[in-house]
């Protein structure tokens, strides 16, 4: 089995995409593993078709590279800093890094490279805590560091679990719980975040635990009663067009390759869908804006 995404053909000079994987789980706070997720997550890419209808997109026309895991360190400070710094390189040279994880963690360092308008994360859990189990860059720290790191725009989607003190602390930024996805339709949520977020350059986090557990157990921290796939598929259509930087992270393969699937998926339509709309646009080339 080739252990690069299936259909990564382009050379890294021209390409627009670059996919990395951190294969890092060390503050994993339940059930560990997710350090296996990015090369699950290639092996289930070479299951698909190169090309997707709804997009009209063929893989292989499309120049993306894939550079393969970093080697992290141990500490989180450490692994969050070396994030920043592969990105930072992959931003410097015009191109759309597309990062699997790993724990939640690595994405604070990618951030931080970035410095988007918006940060949009797909997670069941609200990861507003200020520090757990000593390190305030745990993954269940995330999106609080995010926070503090200047990127106040935050909309959170699919939670439904946090701490007290995490859901007093999100009322100062934007969340649609899962609950509001059930009752009023991903469709009529997409439209409101669209409205917010108009045109402005967006951070795109996926937790794979935002989907229902029942549906993927794949999962270092489980939640039922989640989003499912086809919600999180729309969430990708909509928003890829407007996102400089991606990722899909907490991956458990435990399971009998649901939830890795999902996820090599889940890549696919953020590359097929941001692709179309370079296509449409007549932007086909390096000129992305950070």
């Amino acid at each position: 089995m080739n252990h690069l995404f299936a259909n990564a053909s382009s050379d890294k000079a021209n390409a627009q995409y670059m996919i990395i994987g951190i294969p890092y789980d060390a503050t994993t706070s339940f059930r560990p593993g997710t350090r296996f997720g990015p090369l699950a997550i290639r092996e289930m890419s070479y299951n698909f078709e190169s090309y997707l209808p709804f997009q009209d997109v063929d893989l292989r026309d499309v120049p993306f590279y894939d550079a393969s895991d970093i080697e992290p360190s141990c500490l989180p400070d450490s692994v969050i800093h070396e994030v920043e710094i592969v990105v930072t390189e992959v931003i410097g040279k015009n191109k759309i890094p597309i990062i699997l994880g790993g724990e939640h963690s690595i994405t604070i360092g990618a951030v931080r490279a970035i410095k988007p308008e918006w940060y949009i994360v797909c997670d069941a859990h609200l990861d507003l805590r200020d520090q757990y189990r000593d390190s305030p860059n745990n993954h269940a720290c995330t999106t609080r560091r995010v926070f503090d790191s200047g990127v106040e725009n935050i909309i959170i989607l699919g939670a439904r679990s946090g701490t007290p003190n995490e859901y007093e602390f999100a009322k100062r930024l934007c969340v649609y719980y899962a609950n509001d996805v059930h009752e009023r339709g991903i469709a009529d949520i997409l439209k409101a975040i669209s409205k917010k977020v108009f045109e402005k350059r967006i951070y795109l986090s996926i937790d794979a635990d935002v989907i229902d557990c029942c549906l993927t157990p794949g999962l270092g921290t489980p939640e039922p009663f989640g989003l499912t796939p086809a919600d999180i598929r729309e969430v990708i259509r909509k928003l890829a067009p407007q996102t400089v930087g991606f990722d899909y992270v907490e991956v458990c393969p435990i399971d009998s390759g649901q939830t890795a699937t999902v996820a090599s998926q889940m890549v696919r339509e953020f590359i097929a869908s941001h692709w179309k709309e370079k296509k449409k646009s007549g932007t086909t080339t390096n000129s992305m804006k950070y």
